[in-house]
């Protein structure tokens, strides 16, 4: 379900950082605010298109595209990375979330989500 209001940077970040992820941190890179996770870059905003930007497949991008081509996109300039771009006022919430967790775990290192998840495990038993 779409969301009523479009995302902003502010809007993206606070709900990125409301997953309360560890090692997850405001960074500055070409001049632009963005989220890294694991000291790589994690979700940030096109200032060129306005659009949020998110980390994904190429196969995924194919995909979302065919399928929801009103919300999802890209550009020439990120037609060589596996990126996808999103209309801040179709994208939704619950999309932006599942994309945010599995790109976190995505670029973890195996040791840490091993830990990681034995202790979110071990939190859940108590």
């Amino acid at each position: 379900m779409p969301q009523a209001e479009a995302f902003t940077w502010e809007t993206l970040r606070a709900l990125a950082l409301s997953l309360n992820l560890p090692n997850v941190e405001d960074a500055v890179s070409w001049g632009q605010p963005n989220l890294k996770a694991h000291g790589k870059m994690w979700v940030w905003w096109s200032p060129h298109e306005n659009t949020p930007v998110f980390k994904t497949t190429f196969e995924e991008r194919e995909f979302l595209i065919e399928v929801d081509p009103e919300t999802f996109y890209f550009t020439p300039h990120y037609r060589s990375w596996p990126l996808i771009l999103a209309r801040p006022d179709k994208v939704d919430p619950d999309w932006v979330v599942a994309n945010l967790r599995r790109v976190w775990r995505e670029q973890a290192k195996k040791t840490f989500l091993k830990k990681w998840d034995a202790e979110q495990t071990g939190s859940a038993q108590s």
